[in-house]
């Protein structure tokens, strides 16, 4: 049989579905153009060209990957949010589309402090909310913090190669990186929020290889949310803006979290699923 570029994706996509992946026919894709080093628009233009035995090993090996339940962008190193290509690994949590609506939020609530806004963005993983916010108001400046170091070193990298220049990220615990006296107009936070017996449920891409530090919330998942509203109020000026994701079903305690740390004008956003996934409050100091 000749291996052609069609006849191997019907292979992988075939292999893939009946191990009960999501997206078959578009893992298989993904897999190959990075095989080829190649698009997935070329794979069709180029379907019937066989491939090298060269081209072949390189693919089955990163098939492989993926049989054993890897997620796709720990293979690639890389996935899109809010339109720019963010490096991953296994150090962070991959970023996801409902994270988007946090920074829509963030974004729509601040927009009297857009020309200087001063932001920390807490649990940062990739840096993938702290840059957006950063590329979106380039006259701002935002601090993004992380308890891990590996976190650390991969935001660093995805603020330097996406022209950030106005993200200082630091290593710490939540607020405990910060000086006492900062305070900031918007601090947003995509914390751990699965409860902790929830975990080994997870899908295995999930349980298996994304780090527990970044998805252990605790006994009901509102551990570290609790400690982010409770400590925000001391580092938000007049009118700050504290913006949080969290788990689907936890919108309403955490909105009351909100109320009982003083914010005001506490809303809830839907993400793209129509979850209710971002809690948001102002806070009126005076």
């Amino acid at each position: 049989m000749t291996w052609t570029i069609e006849a191997v994706l019907r292979w992988a996509t075939d292999d893939f579905r009946a191990r009960g992946l999501d997206s078959p026919r578009l893992d298989a894709e993904l897999l190959l153009a990075r095989a080829l080093s190649s698009t997935r628009i070329q794979l069709i233009v180029d379907a019937k060209r066989p491939l090298s035995a060269e081209e072949l090993g390189a693919y089955r090996e990163l098939v492989k990957r993926r049989r054993a339940r890897e997620p796709i962008a720990y293979i690639l190193g890389e996935r899109e949010f809010y339109g720019r290509s963010f490096r991953v690994d296994r150090r962070v949590l991959i970023p996801r589309p409902d994270t988007e609506a946090l920074v829509d939020v963030a974004l729509d609530r601040t927009r009297s402090a857009s020309m200087s806004m001063r932001a920390l963005d807490l649990c940062t993983g990739s840096a993938c909310v702290a840059v957006a916010l950063a590329r979106e108001r380039p006259t701002s400046f935002v601090v993004a913090v992380d308890a891990s170091d590996g976190a650390v070193a991969v935001a660093r990298d995805n603020a330097l190669r996406l022209g950030a220049y106005n993200v200082a990220v630091r290593h710490g615990d939540l607020f405990g990186a910060l000086k006492q006296s900062c305070r900031f107009d918007l601090v947003t936070a995509n914390p751990p929020y699965i409860p902790a017996g929830d975990i080994a449920t997870l899908e295995p891409e999930v349980r298996d290889y994304e780090p527990r530090l970044a998805l252990d919330g605790g006994d009901d998942g509102l551990a570290i949310v609790r400690r982010v509203v409770a400590e925000a109020p001391a580092h938000l000026v007049d009118a700050g803006v504290l913006a949080v994701e969290v788990c689907a079903g936890e919108a309403r305690a955490v909105a009351e979290l909100f109320a009982r740390a003083g914010f005001a004008d506490v809303e809830l956003r839907r993400d793209y699923a129509r979850i209710e996934r971002v809690v948001s409050g102002v806070l009126r100091k005076s």
